[in-house]
């Protein structure tokens, strides 16, 4: 699995260029993967990719260095066995990574897209 290492104690990130390296920026890998997560494990994570990073003022997406989805592991809340459920739902996805495909923007407001933007799956 292609985690940043080394992992912090509150927090894995999973490093989505790794993850889905066929998945442009442009079309958001790491906000694909969170809501595949979602859709599998029933696991909300955080998009902290090129979604979260914006555009500059020309328009374009800033493309950062880094694609990331966070999971956040809040102590002494959950069992092994949910740690395990999540892993597990997330080698499934790495199983079929490949079938995995991008987002598109169906709205993006003018500020605060990581909140407000509505995407839908590229065929």
């Amino acid at each position: 699995m292609p985690v940043v290492a080394p992992t912090g104690s509150h927090a894995v990130f999973v490093d989505v260029k790794r993850f889905l390296p066929h998945v442009d920026q442009d079309e958001y890998p790491a906000q694909r993967l969170a809501c595949e997560i979602y859709l599998e494990t029933g696991v909300r994570v955080m998009e902290r990719g090129n979604v979260s990073k914006g555009r500059d003022k020309n328009g374009k997406n800033y493309r950062p260095a880094l694609e990331l989805v966070r999971l956040t592991i809040p102590r002494r809340v959950y069992s092994n066995e949910h740690m395990r459920a999540v892993a597990d739902g997330i080698a499934r996805l790495y199983a079929r990574r490949n079938e995995i495909k991008g987002l598109k923007f169906v709205y993006e407001p003018p500020a605060l897209r990581f909140f407000q933007g509505r995407f839908e799956p590229l065929p």
